[in-house]
């Protein structure tokens, strides 16, 4: 180290020497400082011993009202599990004492599974409820409170009560008249204290195990759905395949039904359910094997009056998915509401709904008025139907009819159009020959298409219909379920584990009624469409067989309504034939093709459509023809 470096460090150390004595406090300083210090500790003291003395009281209250909350239920934490009942003529509900719910539905005059006299649609292994009242500090669940009960003199209602003497108390009442509706008032009196200013709704956890209650497992669980009614009209489901699990539902909704085939356990409120998050559903297929179809699961939230001024107001049907009885439960219902409960008789979309709603069902009410057996039933809703169809379908084959007379001139008319290339002018040789005859081709498809919305209603309007459940018809034991000629333990892929006479009856009928169709096709085609419907003939053959894997497992009723249609489908088309002199006709249209050419009609309608797209379609070939010769003559 140098001079020049020790005098440097020297100089520096001076100058920090100097500014600290320089700016040292005075005595006076220090002291201020002091006692500032010294009240910034008291007010900090001050400050945390409020916050603490804040803590403890607001902990003291919180402690009180659980204490207050506890005292007010503590007779009803414990207990002994009891069970009353309310019953009519059509159903019996136990109830029990320990969350004041609806423990066991017994459905009367309704066969179950193992031929019981009457149906358990749930009990307390297979159906929960949960009401759950929110207060400042902690829930409130009625499962979990045992509940005094008293009867009224008439035996049509129930009272249950889980408090104090003091008149502080949850209060559900129950009312049950003639019907399958069970009426229910829940009100929290004397606890206004106990809930948050803002509460306006309670919490509902319902869950339900659906039992397999017919023969048909899959067939049964294809109708078994959770379904829910929206406020503004219509209703909706969760998929009867698939697993959803808290499906929340956006609009508000008024019930929620948990769903078999045939019976269903509906909630409804009043003031209905919240849309969002306030409604969640789950729906979860169950195993064959279990013995269960679905899991349901509702998490609802209703209003709710902590009051205790307004009651919130609920009712229940536990019954048969019968489609005027659920419109005459509605008309019971004290809610004045449009509840559209007969929507969980599955109609079919709207046009088959249509049919099956303004048409079937009337058709149904009046034959079952007169005691005829149901499969005598099936047999004349297909005679009426077919009558009321008949002119259709005769309309359909005698233009069928016109053009297998017709082939022979047809052949004749375009045998020179024998190339592809010609296929247009072939097709618009025969439009011509049949406007001069004063035939349209295309009359015999509308009629046919006509019939397939009956069909598909009544593919709605069976397997719903509970009027056919264990109804017994020839050698049918029950018609709203597959009749098995031989069954095994083990399920064989698309086949399943038995094999059903009346879907092999069907297969049968549907075989021979297209081998009777194709033949009346093939008569009336020229050419190419000859050759074209030899291909369609095995995809027409195949279909019976795809019908087979289909309907096996589907009831006994829809494969013999379907088998009687196709069967008298089959005789009208063979009448039809046997009735029809093929000369008579041609020389019918022989005459008609003189008078149309002493008074030519214009063609019209979607003929004259498709001769004039085939004519501006030729003339476009000419065009491609004449610029292709122009381009090889430039070339060469």
């Amino acid at each position: 180290m140098d001079k020049n470096t020790i005098i440097g460090f020297a100089l520096i150390a001076a100058v920090l020497f100097g500014f600290t004595w320089f700016n040292q406090p005075t005595a006076e300083d220090v002291e201020a400082q002091r006692i500032s210090d010294s009240l910034a500790v008291i007010n900090q003291q001050k400050k945390e011993q409020a916050e603490i003395a804040e803590i403890q009281r607001q902990a003291a209250a919180a402690k009180a009202m659980a204490e207050d909350s506890t005292a007010l239920f503590f007779n009803n934490m414990n207990g002994v599990e009891g069970r009353v009942t309310l019953e009519n003529e059509k159903i019996a509900l136990t109830f029990n004492t320990k969350g004041a719910v609806v423990e066991k539905a017994v459905i009367k005059n309704f066969e179950d599974l193992n031929g019981a006299k009457d149906l358990t649609l749930f009990d307390k292994t297979t159906q929960s409820l949960n009401f759950i009242f929110t207060t400042k500090e902690q829930n409130i669940s009625t499962k979990d409170l045992y509940f005094d009960v008293k009867k009224s003199a008439d035996g049509k209602q129930l009272i249950f009560v889980a408090g104090d003497e003091a008149g502080k108390n949850i209060s559900v009442t129950y009312s049950l008249d003639k019907d399958y509706l069970l009426s229910c008032s829940i009100l929290a009196n004397g606890m206004s204290g106990l809930f948050a200013p803002n509460t306006t709704s309670l919490d509902i956890d319902w869950q339900e195990r659906c039992k397999q209650q017919e023969k048909g497992f899959s067939f049964e669980n294809r109708y078994a759905t959770l379904t829910y009614h929206f406020t503004e009209g219509g209703t909706d489901y969760l998929n009867e395949t698939s697993e959803k699990t808290d499906e929340t539902v956006d609009e508000n909704i008024d019930w929620v039904a948990f769903k078999n085939q045939f019976f269903s356990a509906v909630m409804i409120a009043k003031e209905g359910y919240g849309s969002g998050d306030a409604v969640k559903l789950t729906s979860v297929p169950q195993e064959k094997e279990t013995g269960f179809l679905k899991y349901y699961q509702a998490k609802l939230k209703t209003a709710f009056d902590p009051t205790g001024v307004k009651p919130t107001q609920l009712e229940f049907y536990y019954g048969p998915n019968d489609f005027r009885l659920l419109q005459s439960v509605e008309e019971e219902s004290t809610f004045g509401k449009d509840l559209e409960l007969e929507r969980l008789v599955y109609l079919g979309w709207p046009l088959f709904r249509y049919i099956n709603r303004w048409f079937t069902l009337y058709v149904f009410d009046f034959l079952r008025e007169m005691a005829i057996p149901m499969g005598v039933i099936l047999i004349l809703i297909t005679l009426l139907l077919k009558a009321i169809t008949f002119p259709m379908v005769k309309k359909s084959y005698m233009s069928s009819a016109k053009m297998r007379v017709l082939r022979p001139k047809l052949d004749e008319a375009t045998k020179q159009y024998d190339k592809p290339e010609d296929a247009m002018q072939k097709q618009q040789a025969m439009m011509q020959l049949y406007s001069e005859y004063g035939v349209s081709p295309l009359s015999g498809c509308l009629p046919m298409l006509i019939q397939m919305p009956i069909w598909i209603a009544m593919f709605n309007f069976v397997p719903n219909a509970i009027q056919l459940r264990r109804e017994s018809f020839l050698w049918i034991d029950d018609l709203s379920t597959y009749d098995p000629i031989v069954e095994w333990g083990t399920n064989i892929w698309l086949i399943g584990d038995h094999l059903s006479l009346t879907c092999i009856l069907f297969c049968v009928a549907n075989l021979l009624y297209s081998w009777m169709t194709m033949r009346q096709q093939k008569d009336q085609m020229v050419g190419q469409q000859a050759e074209q419907m030899k291909m369609m003939q095995w995809m027409m053959l195949l279909m019976p067989l795809m019908f087979f894997f289909m309907f096996n497992d589907y009831s006994s009723g829809l494969n013999f309504y379907y088998f009687i249609s196709l069967f008298f489908s089959a005789a009208i088309m063979w009448t039809l034939r046997k009735t029809t002199n093929d000369e008579k006709l041609l020389a019918y249209l022989e005459a008609r093709r003189e008078e149309n050419k002493k008074n030519p009609k214009k063609m019209s309608g979607l003929a004259a459509r498709l001769q004039a797209m085939q004519q501006q379609q030729m003339e476009l070939q000419k065009k491609r023809e004449e610029l292709a010769r122009k381009n090889a003559a430039l070339k060469v």
